[in-house]
This record gives structure tokens, sequence and C-alpha cells, in this order.
């Protein structure tokens, strides 16, 4: 590890994080991370942090900082660095148990408000759930609904856990496997589902800071079965989605046409393809 940088200012702070990591990660991408890495110190907004550009740092901070740093040049993802990131402008603990939020699932959510009565209260379910964020950020929502969320790791449910508290959001979290699932008799108005969809085959198309950190059972699926938990969640929601209720996926860009295709070959109705705001194909809706 490197001796504790000797400027304290905020400008100073900048360029030494700037200058630490100006090998590892292209320059837009260091100006975001300093903001996280300083915000996550001094508890600053961004609008702070430009306001207080004089700010001295305590010999604490600056150590803090340093390891942040360090940990960044083995290309530990800012947010597992942290410990914590934002989705849909809650906050949300992570680590390597969990996948960190991305801004094409906070689309997702934004699709299943848009599509919803603020003032209707549903049931929804949010299969493999992760770090609780579309379940949190749809009961936040949604404040009468009933919310329940599923996945298959004891790791993953107790950060959600931890999450819906930090929320103050009541979510019924349960361990169950999507693929393998035990006997339910419940009924709901929406089921979701963000599931893994990168085919094995991919693995060497990822990035370092994704593919060494992030759990790959959340990741990942078999080459020869894409698609294997579209077909179990679409099995699942003919048979627990209320009528007229609503199937939503998060989607592989490469597999739009096939997830489409699936669901018309079922009961399902109304089904739509969305592009995200990069335009690739990413959410697909179906309605029971």
């Amino acid at each position: 590890m490197v001796n504790v940088f000797i400027f304290a200012a905020m400008q100073q702070t900048f360029e030494y994080i700037r200058t630490s990591l100006k090998s590892f990660y292209p320059d837009n991408e260091i100006n975001s991370i300093s903001n996280l890495l300083i915000a996550g110190i001094t508890g600053y907004t961004r609008t702070e942090i430009i306001l207080n550009k004089n700010t001295k740092f305590s010999d604490n901070q600056r150590l803090q900082l340093e390891i942040f740093v360090e940990a960044l040049k083995n290309h530990t993802p800012v947010q597992y660095v942290l410990g914590e990131t934002e989705f849909y402008g809650l906050p949300f603990k992570v680590n390597p148990a969990v996948l960190i939020p991305r801004p094409e699932t906070e689309e997702l959510v934004e699709w299943i408000q848009t599509s919803c009565s603020p003032a209707k209260s549903y049931k929804i379910l949010d299969i493999g759930t992760g770090s609780g964020c579309i379940a949190i950020a749809l009961k936040s929502i949604f404040p009468t609904s009933e919310v329940s969320a599923f996945d298959i790791s004891e790791d993953a449910l107790e950060i959600a856990r931890i999450n819906a508290e930090l929320n103050n959001c009541d979510v019924d979290f349960r361990k169950v496997d999507i693929l393998q699932p035990q006997y339910l008799d419940e009924k709901w108005d929406i089921i979701v589902s963000n599931p893994p969809y990168i085919p094995e085959t991919e693995k060497s198309e990822i990035l370092p800071n994704v593919l060494e950190f992030e759990p790959h059972t959340a990741l990942f699926v078999p080459n020869n079965r894409p698609l294997v938990f579209y077909e179990t969640i679409a099995a699942f929601a003919l048979q627990r989605l209320n009528k007229g209720g609503m199937l939503f996926f998060e989607i592989h860009r490469d597999f739009g046409q096939q997830t489409v295709q699936l669901l018309q070959n079922s009961e399902l109705k109304d089904i739509i393809l969305r592009k995200d705001l990069s335009g690739n194909d990413r959410m697909v809706r179906a309605i029971f």
C-alpha cells in the first residue's frame, strides 16, 4: 500500500484519485468513481462536494480513501468497495453475494410503475431478488401492496432483508429455487424477474470487475438452455397469476425475439418487447 497522500484539500484529493487510477480506468469513469468515493467518505451530495472545495480531510478519512483506491486497483467494483449504491432513488447495501443494481433494471421498475395505477393495491412477486432492489422499489412505489420476493441464495436474502429495513419496507423474502419450486397456492397480480441470462460462452466478454466479483449464479445460464429461467417462470406465471395479471422480464439483448416467441407459445397475450435507453432489447411484458 502506498503512503497516505500528503494533500488534504478537496481538489488535491480528486487529483490523488485520478493519478492513482489513471492506469486502471478511463477518465470519465475515474471522474464518476472520484465523486462516489468522496461522497462515501464525507457524506456529501454531489452539489455539496462542489460547494465545499476547501474541505480538509482527517487522517482517518485519508487512510480510508487510500484503502478504497487500492481495492479499485484490483478491479473491485466501486459499489462493493463502498458497500452501498443507489437504485430508483433509494439506498442499498451491496456485497459480492448480490448483483450490483443496473440502470436498465430501473427502467424495468419504471415500466411497471407506469403500467399500474398508483391508487391500487397489488400482490407482487419478484423472482431472483438479489439485493431486493426491484421488490423494495416497488413496495416504495405501491406502499399498500403486498410484495414477496424469492431467491435461491440465503446470503442474498440476508442483504435484501437489511435493505428492506434500511428503506422501511415490508417485503416477504423467501428462499425458493424457482427451477424446483415448492408447492405454492398463492396468486399474484404482478410477477417480475431479472433472472440469470448470460450464456456461459460469453464469460470471455465480461469485464474483470464483473466476472471476478459478482455472483455467477445470478449471471450465467447453460449455453444449451439460455432461456431456462424464462421458460420456467412463464409456466409458473400461468399457474400463479391472477386473471389480467402482468408478467415482466428483464432480458438478454440478443434474445428478445426468442423470449417473445416463447411467451407467444403460451397462453400469455399482449406481449410487448421494449428497448432500454441504449437501444437494446431489454424488457418484455405479457398479460395473463
